[in-house]
């Protein structure tokens, strides 16, 4: 619990923050959400990560382009953000993650994310305009993608291992917990989704 305290304050600080910058409000609710989400992957933990050190991989999370100010404009943060919600939720939206982590926690944190996705998609809908579409998927959003798909190689190559799903379960953790950054900085942005 110790090491998923600063995780939780740090997601609880961008999320509480106003949603001006994206030329909409997201709900109250969304960083209780964020929080939430943390906790239940928290809880999700079946074996302790020392006895799956030799399962370890670093997938290298795209972090530099996330916490590096590299994404100036609202509408690619907010499509980042977005691209990193989808594909945590698809993941765990698997046969096989169903398979390995117990259904209450796993369905509490799926629903969580099916929760911001929703959340941001209307706040998107309504900064860009109903007959706009956000920006395509490139540079930071095609990092993201990527990222993921290393993440399922390796399920794959390790079996869907028990020690693969806890590797996995923390770097999810560490995914969500470093979208703080870009959440904070969709908060503090001056501009809105309808800049150019």
């Amino acid at each position: 619990m110790a090491l998923l305290r600063p995780l939780l304050t740090a997601l609880a600080l961008l999320t509480c923050r106003p949603g001006g910058s994206l030329g909409c409000a997201l709900p109250g609710s969304h960083a209780q959400v964020s929080r939430d989400n943390l906790v239940l992957l928290g809880q999700m933990r079946r074996l302790s990560p020392f006895l799956c050190l030799r399962a370890r991989k670093d997938f290298r999370f795209p972090r530099e382009m996330l916490e590096g100010g590299q994404l100036q404009e609202a509408q690619a943060a907010a499509a980042v953000l977005r691209e990193l919600l989808q594909q945590t939720f698809n993941l765990l939206h698997t046969e096989r993650s169903s398979a390995a982590w117990s259904p209450a926690p796993l369905h509490g944190l799926r629903s969580g994310l099916h929760r911001q996705l929703e959340a941001l998609d209307a706040c998107l809908l309504q900064a860009t305009g109903e007959g706009e579409r956000a920006p395509g998927m490139h540079g930071p959003a095609l990092a993201i993608k990527r990222y993921f798909q290393d993440i399922r190689v390796y399920l794959e190559d390790e079996g869907y291992s028990d020690c693969a799903w806890e590797i996995v379960r923390l770097e999810i953790m560490r995914a969500l917990s470093s979208s703080a950054t870009l959440q904070d900085s969709l908060a503090i942005k001056d501009g809105d989704l309808g800049s150019p």
